[in-house]
């Protein structure tokens, strides 16, 4: 929980919610921008407490008071609590990096041991260049792991990439506490939020989303679209920040 209060911490502004999207795939929150995160349908309560787990005006809400949902244990609020947190943030434009996080992985992580904490569409390319890839997914396919075995591969990693829905499951802190202190770790996909209280909590590059054309988004999140097809509409915008250090290192 504490990376959580230090992104919300660093938000110094608030903003009313007015509107609210839940998709099968994505869950948007506008405010002062429009944030999405992973809607995580698979890990929702089924049991008639779920009758209570959504306040039922959220655009009654303050954008600060939905994003502090996210410490909550209930999937389904602790998923529009990030989308919230990601509709306050102001993304720094000038500490973006133009780069593909999957393509950074497969060029960094050549000949070394490297954990990836959920299956991103650019695993096969990773397993070609790496000594070692461990894909650790509680939904698995074939060759992945289970999520027990984090402790067994993420202590021998030079690289460690983590699905930002960590934040929503709150295992993420358990994760990087894990790592290796000189690996290099990185938190991605579209939930992630683009703020820098994460490098001060460990992690060394960032890899998410923007929203920049809202109106389309919304409208393809309601009809069921996922990431990639939501990607095709060109109303998303895949971004990367990194620590400085962690710049020079790679280039």
């Amino acid at each position: 929980m504490e990376i959580l209060e230090a992104i919300i911490n660093g938000i110094n502004i608030d903003a009313p919610v007015k509107e609210v999207r839940k998709g099968i795939f994505w869950t948007a929150v506008v405010s002062r921008f429009c944030g999405l995160s992973s809607t995580m349908l698979r890990e929702y309560r089924t049991d008639e407490a779920m009758d209570e787990a959504i306040p039922a005006s959220l655009t009654e809400m303050s954008a600060l008071d939905l994003a502090r949902l996210s410490f909550s244990d209930d999937i389904s609020k602790a998923s529009l609590g990030l989308a919230a947190v990601n509709s306050l943030i102001d993304i720094d434009g000038s500490r973006i990096v133009e780069i593909n996080a999957g393509d950074l992985l497969v060029r960094v992580g050549a000949g070394k041991n490297v954990s990836v904490i959920g299956h991103f569409p650019f695993t096969d390319d990773l397993k070609k260049a790496t000594k070692n890839l461990w894909v650790i997914e509680k939904w698995q396919r074939s060759g992945d792991y289970p999520e027990d075995d984090a402790g067994q591969y993420l202590p021998q990693s030079d690289i460690v990439a983590i699905s930002s829905t960590t934040l929503i499951n709150h295992t993420l802190s358990g994760l990087l506490r894990l790592c290796p202190e000189k690996s290099m770790k990185m938190l991605l996909g579209p939930t992630t939020p683009m703020a820098t209280a994460l490098f001060d909590c460990g992690v060394d590059i960032i890899s998410g989303s923007k929203v920049i054309d809202e109106g389309t988004a919304l409208r393809h999140i309601s009809e069921g679209a996922n990431f990639r097809q939501l990607k095709r509409t060109g109303s998303v915008r895949l971004i990367t920040m990194m620590r400085a250090d962690t710049i020079s290192a790679i280039t």
